[in-house]
């Protein structure tokens, strides 16, 4: 069972919905069709999708910066799950973002807490985020990115693998299909 008060989570692809809007603003803004969530089997998009690099990264620094018409969407029952759980104990996100940019905003929108109860660290890369999980007495680590949970476990915290279709390789991790299911691993 998990510890309410010692679990941290990923933001990407663990609580927010960003690959589906990456893929909105993609046909979107730049009328690439035909791409579906399932084509997404690697975490290096221009690995999988066939787009430019350039458009990739103009992509996800409209995700970064909030500069988008599309919505950004939780992941299903995320938000009920979250605030359940921080009503119990504060929420901590360790994400690679380089920046907070407007998810602090999103969160608050979506999340019925205090703004105190909620705490999101940009790491700038997936490598530091065990250090940050470290330095913060985390002991179990919700993540999708499957690099994470191997460096995160080397560093002696649990992960638990958030499966999607990027992260679809063997692995000795606990792994959850949605927050349904994450939420029965929870010790309320």
């Amino acid at each position: 069972m998990i510890d309410p008060a010692s679990v941290a989570f990923d933001f990407d692809g663990v609580f927010a919905d960003t690959m589906t809007l990456f893929l909105d603003i993609a046909r979107d803004e730049y009328l690439i069709t035909g791409l579906r969530y399932e084509d997404i089997k690697h975490y290096t998009l221009e690995k999988c999708l066939g787009i430019d690099r350039e458009i990739i990264e103009a992509i996800i620094t409209k995700i970064l910066d909030g500069n988008h018409t599309a919505p950004l969407k939780p992941i299903d029952g995320a938000t009920e799950v979250l605030t359940r759980l921080g009503k119990h104990s504060p929420l901590l996100f360790v994400t690679a973002r380089p920046y907070k940019g407007p998810i602090c905003d999103w969160m608050l929108n979506l999340l019925p807490l205090d703004p105190e109860r909620i705490e999101v660290i940009p790491t700038g890369s997936y490598e530091e985020k065990a250090d940050v999980l470290l330095y913060k007495g985390i002991s179990c680590f919700v993540e999708d990115k499957l690099e994470t949970c191997f460096l995160v476990k080397e560093a002696g915290i649990t992960p638990v693998l958030f499966r999607q279709p990027w992260n679809r390789e063997e692995h000795p991790f606990t792994e959850v299909a949605d927050w349904k299911e994450l939420e029965s691993l929870i010790a309320f």
